[in-house]
């Protein structure tokens, strides 16, 4: 065999082996991240909403009727499966909208399913 042709295979190969180690990498990686314990999403989702309910409860501070902050309290809380806390705020909800049937009927709901007669 000739010292060129030994070259260009020697080259080919590490070549070869370069591309492998990298896509082997990199599918690893991609692997890991696809994965993912569903926990981390979890206690991310958990903190989001725990960061959502702050937000609305310091807007009620200052502003008790306010019915975006009351509507956004109620459906983090409920995504929280938080029933028992979500009651209060419906309440208010149902208070200042008297002819608002679906706040009425999710109130009733939400007490069936928190178990609280509020």
């Amino acid at each position: 065999m000739s010292r060129k042709r030994f070259q260009r295979i020697v080259t080919i190969v590490s070549i070869v082996s370069l591309f492998g180690s990298t896509a082997y990498g990199a599918i690893g990686a991609i692997n890991s991240a696809i994965n993912q314990p569903k926990e981390n999403a979890t206690a991310s989702l958990e903190s989001q909403l725990q960061a959502q309910e702050r937000g609305y409860k310091m807007v009620l501070q200052r502003e008790p009727e306010n019915q975006v902050a009351l509507k956004g309290l109620v459906e983090a809380r409920l995504q929280m499966k938080n029933a028992q806390g979500a009651i209060a705020p419906l309440e208010k909800l149902v208070k200042l909208n008297p002819s608002q049937q679906e706040y009425k009927m999710l109130l009733a709901q939400v007490k069936k399913q928190g178990g609280g007669d509020h």
